[in-house]
């Protein structure tokens, strides 16, 4: 709220109805012509996210950003990358990475083949930093990591697995604390102030476009890793998401979400068990009963 206020007094105090309607018909005027759907998206987000995009523009209001973002396909690809979520560094998130090898893992060892759904890859140093896990943990070979976001330019830059050097000191110790059969740098190429990350963690990657507004679900996954995106929607939406990431995991699959989110905001948040609450891992029980019971 205070993000979206601050913009807004940067614009010169507009009149709080007249941007709201301006907002309303920024948001259909995106669905109608590009099909990005962001009108079941938590109203204090999206107005945050415009309204600095608009001011990063030089836009006088919403209607002209509007008028200028429905010919101009850059403007729009900034908008779009600014809903995908943050990302640190290869191995950043150490707490997170830790949980999934002590309670995750033991689980997925149990399957022939694993299919893992990565949603809001953004720039990709999460999905590296599973891939680099699961081949320490010799499971790689029977993995297939599907990483999806919102944004085309994301992807983009997913897929090239390039990233600044500049948190690589900080990968490297989480690294050693986590992992002891190989080195980090056995999986990157460093060349000066660029890392790059090798082909051979790529080989078992897809990276595409998905919709959790307007998408549906694409294959059986025994992972799902969906990290602060729900927190991001209304009701109506979240329940969508919600019926979608449940129907796409396997039978006792595993859902890791993100600090922002809760599982108890879920219709199916009965249908899981907790792995680990600390770090939001959570595991499907096939007892959608639950839902209709009593």
């Amino acid at each position: 709220m205070a993000e979206s206020s601050r913009t807004g007094s940067r614009l010169g105090h507009k009149n709080a109805a007249l941007e709201d309607l301006e907002l309303e018909l920024l948001l259909e005027g995106l669905f109608h012509y590009y099909g990005y759907d962001f009108r079941n998206y938590d109203r204090m987000t999206v107005k945050g996210r415009v309204l600095e995009c608009v001011i990063e523009s030089r836009t006088p209001s919403i209607s002209r950003f509007q008028e200028r973002i429905l010919r101009d396909r850059g403007l729009l690809e900034r908008l779009i990358r600014s809903f995908s979520p943050p990302q640190t560094a290869i191995l950043g998130d150490r707490k997170f990475v830790q949980a999934l090898k002590q309670k995750v893992l033991p689980i997925l060892r149990t399957y022939p083949t694993i299919r893992i759904w990565y949603v809001g890859c953004s720039s990709g140093q999460e999905v590296y930093s599973l891939a680099i896990l699961l081949q320490e943990e010799g499971i790689y070979s029977r993995c297939r990591i599907y990483a999806t976001d919102l944004s085309s330019l994301s992807i983009k830059h997913a897929k090239q697995g390039r990233f600044e050097a500049s948190n690589l000191a900080r990968s490297e110790s989480n690294y050693i604390g986590i992992c002891d059969s190989h080195r980090l740098k056995d999986y990157l190429n460093i060349k000066g102030d660029r890392v790059s990350v090798r082909p051979s963690l790529k080989k078992n990657m897809l990276f595409f476009e998905h919709n959790l507004a307007t998408d549906g679900s694409f294959n059986e996954f025994q992972l799902i890793v969906c990290r602060n995106i729900l927190v991001n929607f209304n009701q109506v939406l979240r329940e969508r998401v919600d019926r979608l990431i449940y129907d796409s995991l396997s039978r006792f699959g595993v859902l890791a979400l993100g600090g922002l989110d809760s599982v108890r905001l879920l219709a199916h948040g009965p249908c899981y068990s907790i792995l680990d609450e600390d770090s939001n891992f959570y595991q499907k029980d096939d007892r959608e009963w639950r839902l209709t019971s009593a």
